[in-house]
């Protein structure tokens, strides 16, 4: 799934240029794109006028956890007070393995509107996976998204190190962040 840059500025149309499938845990820093982010603000993130600054900054905050900086991630989502900066608070505690912390801050998101979005993308991924990856297929054949289940799943994941899971659950990471940077974007520009 490929989504649509033309809404972005120059600069972060570069950022994301690189088609990532990011861990399910930590991963490396991008060093080498850090200058790049570290200059975008949130009139630069877009190639139409701000109309929400939360969501500008949910937005940053999703830039840098594509690029596996935690940290960045983490002083910006946790200082939006909104669901949609409670989610990206929640996948970067799920991504640095504090899964408990994670379940926390999906709490705190409720029903999110990608919700639906996500719940189809996942059973995309999963029956495009069904063969390498049965068991976990049958997990995502609802129409519902489970955030709090899919933490278990990549916890399970994680502590096991299991290959096939890996690969679909990272699919579907991808995805859920495209859907929510998406969404941050829309809602950033009105």
């Amino acid at each position: 799934m490929s989504f649509d840059r033309s809404s972005f500025g120059p600069a972060v149309a570069e950022i994301l240029a690189e088609e990532r499938l990011n861990p399910l845990g930590l991963g490396e820093p991008n060093l080498a794109i850090r200058p790049q982010i570290e200059s975008i603000t949130p009139a630069l993130l877009f190639a139409a006028p701000v109309v929400d600054t939360d969501m500008a900054q949910a937005a940053l905050a999703g830039l840098w956890l594509w690029h596996d900086f935690l940290d960045e991630s983490h002083a910006i989502s946790q200082s939006i007070n909104t669901p949609t900066g409670s989610y990206w608070h929640a996948i970067m505690h799920r991504r640095e393995g504090d899964f408990g912390n994670a379940k926390y801050w999906f709490r705190r998101v409720g029903r999110h509107p990608i919700f639906a979005r996500l719940a189809a993308a996942a059973k995309d991924e999963a029956q495009a996976t069904a063969d390498d990856s049965p068991r976990l297929a049958a997990e995502f054949s609802g129409d519902d998204w489970n955030p709090l289940q899919f933490v278990d799943l990549v916890e399970k994941c994680v502590r096991s190190a299991d290959e096939r899971d890996d690969e679909l659950l990272r699919r579907i990471a991808r995805r859920e962040w495209r859907l929510l940077f998406q969404f941050c974007c829309r809602a950033a520009q009105g």
